[in-house]
């Protein structure tokens, strides 16, 4: 059943489901929140989700895989054991408790079960270089590539991903430049950027970037989070509400 809409501690309450996190090193945050509300979806409802932490981007596509009709099959590969334990545990107490598997491995030698490869790819991923240790091992893991470089991460997915697949992550806009360029290097073609603002007049601080390995043309895109009276925009508002109780309910960025 749905959690009930109501504060939960150490956690996010979302519509259809809540997300505990207080044993992962990445948080709920804004940036997950709009990879998982604007990744493609899979004709066939299966995704993998690599470095996927609390479970909030699988839970996230799991809601709207259903919706559509669809049983979602979502592959979550952690390398974390508590975050292994914590997804879980989420997914357990969500509506599609069947509809995610959680592998606790490292996605540089993780052998999924079925052969076939994955339609959507989706990584939140680590984007510092490795400099002034955080405060825990967990965070370190989640927000540095000391574990888990870019240049890894590319070749993983392009390990896993169809001819024909779409590669999603969301990264600050100094590392989403650089990393859209390496993965340009490896044989990727980027076919959407999504210039992420928090307000009309300020320079974007996220992309979010859709990779593939077909030849096609790149659309370029913007969204603004906040209007001028830093309200949620009416854009950002109308991608995220089918997961949030209120429009207060937003967390913060990362």
């Amino acid at each position: 059943m749905p959690v009930a809409p109501s504060f939960r501690k150490n956690g996010f309450t979302f519509r259809q489901f809540f997300v505990a996190h207080d044993q992962c090193g990445m948080k709920v945050s804004t940036d997950g929140i709009i990879l998982g509300a604007s990744t493609p979806l899979p004709d066939d409802g299966r995704v993998l989700d690599i470095g996927s932490g609390s479970g909030l981007i699988s839970l996230m596509l799991a809601q709207r895989i259903a919706a559509q009709g669809i049983r979602p099959q979502i592959d979550a590969v952690e390398i974390e054991p508590s975050a292994v334990t914590q997804s879980r545990q989420n997914i357990a107490e969500s509506p599609w408790p069947e509809a995610i598997c959680v592998h606790h491995a490292d996605i540089l030698t993780w052998e999924p079960q079925i052969t076939q490869p994955y339609a959507v790819i989706v990584s939140n991923p680590p984007f510092f270089s490795p400099g002034v240790s955080c405060r825990s091992s967990t965070r370190q893991t989640a927000r540095y590539t000391t574990t888990l470089t870019h240049l890894a991460l590319l070749q993983s997915a392009q390990q896993h991903i169809t001819p024909q697949g779409i590669f999603c992550v969301i990264l600050p806009a100094s590392e989403g430049q650089a990393f859209i360029k390496l993965a340009q290097h490896e044989g990727w073609r980027l076919r959407t950027r999504v210039h992420i603002c928090e307000y009309a007049d300020r320079q974007p601080h996220r992309i979010l970037a859709f990779l593939s390995l077909q030849n096609g043309g790149c659309t370029e895109q913007q969204l603004i989070i906040r209007d001028p009276s830093a309200e949620y925009s009416a854009g950002y508002r109308q991608l995220t509400g089918d997961f949030y109780l209120s429009a207060r309910s937003q967390p913060s960025s990362a």
